[in-house]
This record gives structure tokens, sequence and C-alpha cells, in this order.
């Protein structure tokens, strides 16, 4: 599978980790809209992130990053994972961002100042979750570092990473000190390992390939991969249902007006199009619409 995360356990350090790599649908995610290079490599960021997320939380659902800032080089961001169900199971994963055309800088320089939380809405029962991350540190991963250790006491490091056709990230956490070996000495020793990774090296190098090189001399465990689908949910037949809940009579006023209906998605920047006869063939009755079988 060209997108997968994959999961993995060094049993003999008391470490659980997860690496995610997406080498398809990056240009059709992040190239529907002119981002500046940071932004696009700051989005690129934060959907490494969201399969990380959620295989520490282990949750059916959605979890979202969203961050906004009104006067910021980047006023809005967002990046959702959620579990997909059938021909897509796995994980799905979108993005989005807006910022000014000439927005630059690192992680601090674009966000700083704005609200950064995540959202954990579980499909099945249960209260969603809400947290503010705060906007820590030159990277996203740091920033996301100091949410675990603060807000879940959990030790972790990530390393997100992208290269204009690639994007991967890796994610590696402590267990409970005593659990399966868990130990402050063993967490040190993988974290020294950890280090030596650099974000150029993990972009452009495959997840088991990095996982044999940073840990060698040790016992790596690792479990089946998930697909992970980087992919917008809108469609053509989803617009067509926001279009019917304005009702007949707003519609008409703005084919009367415009002739035609334009929508553009806000996360993926596709443009879908209804003519007049298309719009208001949305609120013709299934069963009345003409038949295409031919009877004689």
């Amino acid at each position: 599978m060209n997108n997968r995360l994959t999961e993995f356990l060094l049993p003999d350090l008391g470490v659980r980790g997860a690496i995610v790599e997406y080498e398809a649908g990056v240009d059709t995610m992040l190239g529907s809209r002119p981002y500046p290079a940071d932004v696009r490599k700051l989005l690129a960021q934060a959907v490494a992130a969201m399969p990380l997320l959620a295989a520490h939380t282990k949750l059916e659902g959605r979890i979202s990053l969203q961050f906004q800032h009104s006067e910021g080089p980047v006023q809005l961001l967002i990046a959702q994972v959620e579990s997909a169900q059938g021909v897509d199971a796995g994980m799905r994963v979108r993005g989005m961002a807006k910022a000014e055309a000439d927005a630059q800088g690192d992680f601090a320089a674009l966000m700083q100042g704005g609200q950064f939380g995540l959202l954990i809405e579980p499909e099945r029962g249960g209260q969603n979750y809400q947290a503010i991350v705060a906007i820590e540190g030159q990277h996203l991963a740091d920033a996301m570092e100091f949410y675990f250790a603060q807000s879940e006491q959990l030790p972790s490091l990530l390393r997100l990473a992208y290269d204009g056709t690639h994007i991967r990230g890796l994610m590696l956490q402590r267990l409970p000190l005593g659990e399966k070996n868990s130990s402050e000495d063993h967490w040190q020793h993988v974290s020294v390992l950890f280090n030596t990774l650099q974000e150029a090296e993990l972009a452009e190098t495959p997840g088991l390939t990095i996982l044999r090189r940073l840990f060698h001399e040790d016992d790596v465990r690792v479990f089946d991969p998930q697909p992970v689908h980087l992919a917008c949910r809108c469609s053509r037949e989803g617009i067509g249902a926001m279009l019917r809940s304005l009702g007949e009579a707003e519609v008409e006023d703005h084919l009367q007006e415009h002739g035609k209906f334009d929508v553009t998605c806000e996360f993926c920047g596709r443009e879908y199009s209804f003519s007049a006869s298309d719009a208001r063939q949305l609120f013709v009755p299934a069963n009345s619409q003409p038949s295409n079988d031919t009877r004689h």
C-alpha cells in the first residue's frame, strides 16, 4: 500500500512507536491551493501527525488539530483523521490552511499568538475531548511532544518530515515506568538514537529502513501496517445534498442572479459546478425523474 501507518514495539526497552508514510495523493491534497512553501510544509507536517495521534488514542472516530489566528500570517489550519470502513478501511486524513500569500517562517513564527487545539470525537458514545496545544518550539513536533508531556504525562518523541514529494512521521512513546522493561535508562538510550535522525533523512527513507538504521542493535517487533487514505471527503453528491439543504427558494434566487452554482471545497480546493438545470434537478423527486429505459 502506498500510504500506511506501521506500529511497532521495542519490547526490551519498554517503548512503543508508529511511523506513517505518504507516497500518493500528496499533490492532490496540498497542490490544489497556492500555499506558500513554509505553509505547505507546516500543513504536510500536520497531516503526518494525525495518524500518529490516532495510533496513540486507538480511537474509532475523528481527531482534529485546529489553529486560528485572525491577524496572523496563518489564519486557519485544520488537519483531521478519522476511521474509515468498507473498501476504505483504515484511516482517512485531510488538511487545509488559509494564509497570507507571503507567509513564511518556522512553526513559531507562523502560528505565534493564535489558538491551537486538539479535538477528539468518538464515533460511538463517549464524550468529546478538547485540549489546548501550546505553541512551543520551532516545529509542530515540538508542540506535540509538549502536549503529550503536559496533558498525558507521557514522554514522547516526534519527527515530522516533508520533502516536496513524500510525507513521513515517526513517533516514539515510553511505556509507564516498570511496564514491559520501561525505565529512564532505556528511554535515554532510545532518545539518543532518535536524535540522530534528521528530518531530511526521514522524508526520503522508507519506514522499515529507518527502523533498521535506528535500532539495528535492538529487537523491533513490527505489526501489520494499516492503510491511510490521504483524501478529502467531498463529492458531487455531498455538494448536491448541501444545496438541497439550502432549500429550493434560496437556490432559485441564486440561479436567477448568477445562472449557476460554483462551489469550492474548503479542504482540498476542488471545484464543483452545477448548471441551472443540474441545480433544479436536485429538487425533482427521484420517482418522477424520467427513466433511461426504452420500451417497445
